[in-house]
């Protein structure tokens, strides 16, 4: 019964996007929006179902907008070329970071990754090809395959959009792979993981991967869309922000972080120019409601709650 519900979510949510253009909304906030989704998916891939907590997440984000960007502005690669690379190099310091941070546990491994994260922040504030405070500016969005033009803000809404779909279609895939059963066995008992023979570290790691590379499509996304690349993308508030998105929606759930995303980057867009700065404050009152009466989050009390009216209607 819980999942018929998540399904119909899902099927509304998906022709609400599909209908986003026609709306009269702002395509490049609803791709905006989608780009944090993509972020906060991959984050809820290691928070969700390996309980591991990074501090750090906007690195890999961050550090595959920049490659992106870099790769279309300096080297004038073909669009999925700078996306692959941004995503390759997310990938490769996924792999670095997991591997440092994998030999500790608990809140040593989150404060491994907010350490080296803030290596990250440091070294793209100092190196000439970040262009330090100003960032990368004007990335051409060029076109897709050499065929597809993306200058159209209609164009790369669809593209976006249909990327987003693939990348929350392969996180269920993963999660209900072999290797997700591994990696939910890992984050419920990892005694009884270890018992049973499995290398955890290993499995750690590659889910430090895979969620790296998954944030980095996310990153390479935005700096398309937006045209820049700066170093908010890899500051420890947005590794804050992809927190609260996954937490406020629910973690362990597949549409819980696009629901909180949602959310976050709605209030941050519409109510930035009201209220200014008071935004942060709004969202963090908003979360700290969730958390008192929401424990599971969004999607995780509405799922708990239809399971509950199930039982008993069946008893």
């Amino acid at each position: 019964m819980p999942q018929q519900v998540s399904n119909r979510i899902e099927w509304a949510l998906l022709l609400l996007a599909v209908l986003v253009p026609f709306l009269g909304i702002y395509p490049i906030f609803a791709m905006k929006l989608i780009c944090f989704a993509i972020f906060a998916c991959a984050f809820n891939l290691l928070l969700g179902f390996t309980r591991l907590l990074s501090f750090g997440h906007a690195a890999y984000f961050g550090v595959a907008a920049y490659a992106t960007a870099w790769c279309r502005l300096r080297l004038n690669l073909p669009t999925e070329l700078s996306v692959l690379a941004g995503v390759a190099l997310s990938a490769a310091l996924g792999f670095i970071i997991g591997m440092l941070a994998s030999r500790r546990t608990g809140i040593y491994f989150a404060m491994i990754t907010l350490a080296l994260a803030q290596c990250v922040y440091f070294f793209c504030l100092q190196a000439p090809a970040t262009g330090g405070e100003n960032g990368l500016q004007g990335v051409p969005r060029g076109s897709l395959f050499g065929v597809l033009p993306l200058q159209s803000d209609f164009t790369m809404y669809y593209v976006v959009l249909i990327i987003g779909l693939l990348v929350y279609l392969g996180i269920r895939r993963i999660v209900h792979s072999p290797f997700g059963q591994v990696i939910k066995a890992i984050g419920e008992h990892e005694p009884r993981a270890i018992s049973l023979g499995y290398s955890v570290d290993h499995y750690k790691v590659l889910a430090f991967v895979l969620s790296a590379a998954i944030a980095g499509i996310g990153g390479s996304l935005k700096a398309l869309v937006l045209g820049l690349a700066t170093l908010s993308d890899v500051h420890q508030s947005t590794s804050g922000e992809v927190i609260l998105m996954t937490l406020l929606g629910g973690t362990g759930t597949f549409l819980g972080p696009v629901i909180g995303s949602s959310i976050v980057i709605t209030l941050q867009e519409y109510l930035s120019d009201s209220v200014g700065s008071w935004v942060s404050v709004i969202i963090g009152c908003i979360f700290v409601v969730c958390v008192m009466l929401f424990r599971k989050g969004i999607i995780g009390e509405v799922e708990a709650y239809v399971a509950r009216r199930s039982s008993k209607t069946n008893a």
